[in-house]
């Protein structure tokens, strides 16, 4: 995935896509869970039963084409996932000449905090 699609977020662009980027997000998470799935004991047991021991092509096949579309969708609008598990997502943006990101959690009310583009989480400030 790219790191810099060149897209610059204005606090409200960035709040105003927390819907849009956490729908993604949701997508994501619940294809890797599925993919986790599928080599875990459940999916094991459950291939034995149904099918005598068949790899779940479909299964498969599906989840990765639903993480792949998620998170395509998520580059392509320059949104950068730091950390999917968390949720954890920057929004490139500029502030006072600089670029930075601002960074959001996916269940935190709004987009309020920032940090330098060279510094992570540990970083950030609020807006």
């Amino acid at each position: 995935m790219r790191t810099d699609s060149g897209r610059r977020y204005t606090i409200e662009e960035a709040n105003a896509s927390r819907s849009w980027v956490a729908t993604r997000i949701s997508y994501a998470r619940a294809a890797v869970r599925a993919l986790m799935e599928v080599d875990g004991l459940p999916a094991r047991a459950e291939r034995a039963i149904e099918s005598g021991g068949d790899f779940p092509g479909r299964a498969v096949g599906m989840a990765l084409v639903a993480l792949h579309v998620s998170l395509a969708d998520l580059d392509r609008a320059g949104v950068l996932i730091r950390d999917l598990d968390r949720g954890l997502v920057d929004f490139p943006s500029t502030r006072d000449g600089q670029d930075v990101y601002l960074c959001w959690l996916v269940d935190e009310d709004e987009v309020a905090f920032w940090h330098p583009c060279d510094d992570g989480f540990a970083a950030r400030q609020p807006l």
